[in-house]
């Protein structure tokens, strides 16, 4: 089973799927839903990243005296992975942003 799915289901989805695109647009199918993949997973390897650099750049005191661009910077990233920052604080969006970035690391 393939998270709850077995095969006679996934037999189905396949059944169903050539029914509703043909046989000659699935591999075309196939070819999007890859390239749209590995744009989610080049976008969350770029999100990781500056969140880990925005917050070695907090630890070393860097935004010390720029608290605006601190939050803005917070609001930005909040606002890319669609968490609303209004009435938050730093923490709880920090918070936030960790919690929507999946746990499970893409392949660079």
């Amino acid at each position: 089973m393939i998270g709850g799915v077995g095969p006679n289901e996934l037999l189905l989805i396949l059944l169903i799927a050539v029914l509703l695109f043909g046989a000659n647009k699935l591999p075309e199918l196939a070819r999007s839903i890859g390239k749209a993949s590995g744009e989610f997973k080049k976008a969350q390897r770029e999100a990781e990243l500056e969140l880990v650099e925005f917050e070695k750049s907090l630890r070393e005191g860097k935004y010390e005296n720029r608290e605006k661009e601190k939050r803005e910077k917070l609001e930005e990233m909040a606002r890319a992975l669609k968490i609303d920052p209004e009435g938050k604080s730093d923490d709880e969006l920090l918070e936030e942003i960790r919690k929507a970035i999946p746990k499970e690391k893409a392949e660079p």
